[in-house]
Order: C-alpha cells, then sequence, then structure tokens
C-alpha cells in the first residue's frame, strides 16, 4: 500500500520529481554504454584542452613575466594546473549542473545517484577523484571496460560514489494525451478522486505512456500493482471485470480534467478580482463629461 497526502494534487508536482521504487525503471531509464563512451570523450576532451592551453600560456607567457622562477615552483605550478583540470574542473561543474556536464548535454543524460536523487558534491568528489586514475592515467580503458559489463552502466567512480548515467531526454514529454476510455466514462465522473496521492498518479500516467514499450508481462504485472495501489483511494471502486490499464486511465483523465476546470475556475476568479480592483468604490458615480463649447 502507498501512503501519501491526501490533498496532493498534479498541479503542486514539479518536472523535476523521480519516483523511486519500481517505478524508477519508467521514469529513469539508464544511459546506453556508447552515450557515456561518447560524453566522456567529449568532456575530457573539453578538459586536456583547456589543460594543454593552461600550460602552454604559462609557459610562453610565464618566462617572459618571471624569468627567474625557481624549478620548484614552476613544478607546483604545473601539478596545480593539472589538478585544477583533473579535478577540481569536472567537480565544479557537475555540482553546478546537478550531474550534467557538456558531454552529457550533447548526449542527454544526467548522472544521479542508485535511488534516483540528484548528485551531492560528495559523490562529484569521489567521481572526480577516481577519474583521475581511470581515466587520466590509465586512458579510460577501466571505465570503458566496466561501463560495457556492469548493468546500468557504471565506471569504476559510479560504483564507489552510488550513482549511474540516466537519460534526460526519454520522449516522456512527447507522449499523447491519456483518453477516458468510453465504458468507464460515467463511473468516473462520479468517482471521488481526491485522495490519490499525487506521486502514484505519475508513476500510473509514466507505465500508460510507456505500457507499450514493455514486455507484456512485466507490462501486466505492473498494471495489476499499480490499478492495486490506487483503487483504495478511489471511491466507488470501478466496476467489476474492469481491466488494470483502463482503470488508471479513466482516473487519471478525470484527475486530468478535474484539475483543468479548477484552473480555469481559479482563473476567472482572479479575472473577477482584477476588474473588482480596478472599479470605482460603491455609490461612485462616474463623473459626466462636460459640454463642449
Amino acid at each position: 500500500m502507498v501512503s501519501g497526502d491526501a490533498a496532493s494534487s498534479e498541479r503542486m508536482m514539479t518536472p523535476e520529481l523521480m519516483v523511486t521504487g519500481e517505478a524508477i525503471a519508467l521514469e529513469v531509464l539508464p544511459a546506453s554504454p556508447g552515450s557515456r563512451i561518447l560524453s566522456g570523450i567529449i568532456d575530457y576532451a573539453l578538459y586536456g584542452a583547456g589543460m594543454l592551453i593552461t600550460l602552454v600560456t604559462a609557459a610562453t607567457a610565464g618566462g617572459r613575466i618571471f624569468p627567474n622562477v625557481s624549478e620548484a615552483l614552476a613544478s607546483a605550478l604545473v601539478a596545480l594546473a593539472f589538478f585544477g583540470w583533473m579535478v577540481v574542473a569536472p567537480l565544479t561543474v557537475e555540482v553546478l549542473t546537478r550531474g550534467r556536464s557538456a558531454g552529457r548535454m550533447v548526449t542527454g543524460s544526467r548522472i544521479v545517484r542508485d535511488d534516483g536523487g540528484a548528485v551531492r558534491l560528495r559523490h562529484c568528489l569521489v567521481r572526480a577523484l577516481v577519474g583521475v586514475v581511470e581515466i587520466w592515467m590509465l586512458a579510460g580503458i577501466p571505465a570503458v571496460a566496466a561501463c560495457v559489463v556492469t548493468r546500468r552502466g557504471k565506471r569504476l567512480g559510479d560504483l564507489l560514489a552510488g550513482t549511474y548515467a540516466v537519460r534526460d531526454r526519454n520522449g516522456a514529454a512527447d507522449a499523447p494525451p491519456i483518453l477516458m476510455p468510453p465504458e468507464l466514462a460515467d463511473w468516473a465522473a462520479g468517482a471521488d478522486l481526491r485522495a490519490l496521492p499525487g506521486h502514484l498518479a505519475l508513476a500510473a500516467r509514466t507505465f500508460l505512456q510507456r505500457a507499450s514499450s514493455m514486455q507484456p508481462q512485466a507490462r501486466a504485472r505492473l498494471a495489476l500493482q499499480l490499478a492495486a495501489q490506487a483503487e483504495p483511494y478511489v471511491a466507488p471502486p470501478p466496476p467489476p471485470n474492469t481491466h488494470p490499464e483502463r482503470f488508471l486511465a479513466a482516473i487519471l483523465a478525470a484527475r486530468r480534467d478535474r484539475e483543468f476546470m479548477l484552473e480555469i475556475r481559479d482563473r476567472r476568479l482572479e479575472d473577477q478580482a482584477r476588474a473588482a480592483l480596478q472599479a470605482l468604490p460603491h455609490e461612485v458615480a462616474v463623473p459626466a463629461a462636460s459640454p463642449r463649447h
């Protein structure tokens, strides 16, 4: 049984919401090893180019500005440049973009935690430090091998940090709208759906949008599970022998239509309140226009 806030509403959901539990397989799809390798090539090529430009610029301009610099100081500055582009740059990019990077923007992916949540500083730090060894020092060979053999396409840094890459463009936004099953329209019109939790409605909607791409057995099993979780929050129950997917489609379509009507009502009330504020006070007559002479 899924517990949730009875007052939740789909209008209160944020687009960043990620469904945990079994619905993760619906809402979050792991990035393929090919896209991970491509994004890594783009990212570390940019970091490598930045490092090369920094070293060449320092060697060219540094000798002219500081001609008597010691060898120890020069070595320290070179080590600092390597550390900056190997660790600080990837760490800063991932923290500020919440798991994104230039390569992942190109391939449409993002780094998340194993539970589907956003990565934090410690996850990014572990990934950046391990990347010094598995990517910079070993030419990325261990990272590529790990991406190919692990279930979610993880590299060694992901295994230690508890993260993996997911597809950020999964086509959910382009899915067709959910339609009301005709045989359930009358029942849904009188059903009480106010107690249906928002996260459960989101999981059911994501399932229906992607049901056609699932295996038949997994599709039937997940439909039964979601329908069983949603039925206690709906009164009266659906007619006997109602197909689970059509039951989910009916409650989601009715919920969407009711939310739409509430939104129209709220906007109408806002327009009326705005018009009342702009009107003159009660019993104040509009001054008549003075006659022209």
